[in-house]
């Protein structure tokens, strides 16, 4: 079996704000847009929003609702300079959760937050 990652759906509990966040301080474009369920283009995977309660009411998921910030996965960005990055987003208010660092492969990487708490990580390409 092959399996090919086509797209990543957050559910997010503030539509505005997070659309905001992706199109407007991010800089990504819209692919398609059905109410509350945006594509961003963001190359081979598309990322992907849509309201919690929307999921809940028209695909049937069991979706809870945000009660606290939990994350067990992160979503990344490749940047040619992630300090320069770190630095555009901070002046835009975004929360910076860790400052850009080089790792021992050679990889610089930094982590930001979206509106909902979901961790993007902002790196450079592994080669």
């Amino acid at each position: 079996m092959k399996l090919t990652m086509k797209y990543i759906i957050l559910y997010v509990n503030d539509f505005e704000k997070t659309m905001s966040f992706y199109k407007d301080i991010l800089g990504l474009q819209i692919k398609m847009q059905q109410d509350t369920y945006v594509e961003f283009d963001t190359g081979v995977t598309t990322l992907s929003i849509n309201t919690r309660k929307s999921v809940k009411e028209e695909i049937g998921l069991d979706v809870p609702e945000l009660t606290s910030s939990t994350q067990t996965f992160e979503i990344a960005f490749v940047v040619e300079d992630v300090s320069a990055t770190i630095e555009k987003l901070r002046e835009q208010g975004v929360p910076i959760i860790k400052e850009p660092a080089t790792k021992p492969w050679g990889q610089t990487v930094a982590y930001v937050a979206d509106p909902d708490g979901h961790f993007i990580e902002i790196c450079t390409l592994v080669e």
